[in-house]
């Protein structure tokens, strides 16, 4: 079964003939829409686009998110989670995404790049303080604005 990524993907044929995929947590590209809206091409066509009009609101409100508070990046994600329910090409981004992401939390997990990480937050926080230290032994704890001659 091609699905589209360069892994090798292993297939048990069930005892009524259809296929089944391994891998766990991994479904076939394509449509999850509900077998009667497959069968009719007009109602298919119009879930498709329902499904891709829900996913660009949730995916322009993550965008808007991105400068304002909120979880801009998470809210993307989720728009993209919808839009792959229906279209082979978000599934695939992600898939992507998701193989990215687990190479970057097991390179975060080496210990040698948890050290270094460890030593530069502690070498950022030490110099940081020392800012503040100096700031307040030079200047003391004094607001920039004179708040008594309004």
């Amino acid at each position: 079964m091609n699905t589209g990524s360069s892994e090798s993907v292993e297939v048990a044929v069930v005892a009524d003939g259809t296929e089944a995929d391994a891998a766990q947590g991994e479904r076939g590209l394509g449509s999850r829409a509900p077998e009667f809206v497959k069968a009719r091409r007009m109602l298919h066509l119009s879930w498709q686009v329902g499904v891709f009009v829900v996913g660009l609101a949730v995916v322009v409100a993550g965008i808007i998110m991105l400068p304002l508070p909120g979880p801009g990046w998470v809210v993307i994600f989720g728009g993209m989670a919808i839009w792959a329910t229906e279209f082979v090409w978000a599934q695939l981004v992600l898939r992507w995404t998701k193989r990215k992401v687990t190479e970057a939390a097991q390179r975060a997990l080496d210990p040698r790049v948890r050290r270094r990480n460890i030593i530069l937050t502690v070498t950022g926080l030490v110099i940081i303080g020392a800012i503040a230290g100096f700031y307040l032994w030079k200047f003391g704890l004094v607001m920039p604005w004179k708040i008594e001659d309004q």
